[in-house]
């Protein structure tokens, strides 16, 4: 690659992680060497079983705890009960203390990632989230694009991406949901969603 360019995946439709993974896949098998920092994601994900092991040139590393996090309010009552102690909740603006410093040790990891030219891509999941509910700050990740080698292509998956994130990438794809049988009950099935 003679130019690697910053993507974002977001938009509330199902895919974001799955798009991220499958070009990982790619990249592999174009003998790249390729880093997957998952943020908000504990290793309890279906993918931690198998990508860990599929090449000596993929690593992955969840930054994150077993628990969704959200803000007060922002979950329809209904779907709370759903998840039942699955979710930690917090006031608007005061996310937990150790979901930060988690969020922090992932942002210096994918800062060091991107400029020090070992990866040829570098994923950063689900940091749209973080940013969203303040985990991160846009400055933090704007720093991380700013760091980022040359040749180094970043990809940026979650909903709920910031504009500003939007407008300084090069490429954004918004997974638009039309439908979704999570409307219906289903919860998050092993090997699908999680």
């Amino acid at each position: 690659m003679l130019k690697g360019y910053v993507q974002v995946y977001t938009g509330a439709g199902k895919g974001k992680t799955t798009a991220a993974i499958g070009l990982a896949i790619r990249a592999l098998g174009a003998g790249k060497k390729v880093l997957m920092i998952q943020f908000m994601k504990s290793p309890s994900y279906s993918e931690h079983k198998i990508l860990g092991s599929i090449s000596p040139d993929f690593l992955i590393e969840a930054i994150g705890k077993p628990f969704f996090i959200a803000d007060e309010g922002s979950i329809p009552a209904e779907d709370l009960a759903k998840l039942k102690d699955q979710v930690v909740i917090f006031p608007p603006g005061n996310p937990p203390a150790e979901y930060i410093e988690l969020a922090q040790k992932g942002i210096n990891m994918a800062r060091e990632a991107v400029s020090g030219g070992v990866y040829d891509l570098v994923i950063l999941d689900e940091l749209n989230v973080a940013l969203h509910f303040g985990l991160v700050s846009w400055p933090e990740a704007e720093a991380v694009i700013d760091a980022k080698a040359e040749k180094t292509e970043l990809v940026i998956t979650g909903r709920n991406a910031p504009q500003t994130l939007m407008d300084r990438a090069d490429l954004v794809t918004e997974m638009r949901e039309i439908k979704h049988y999570y409307s219906q009950g289903v919860m998050a099935r092993k090997g699908i969603e999680n």
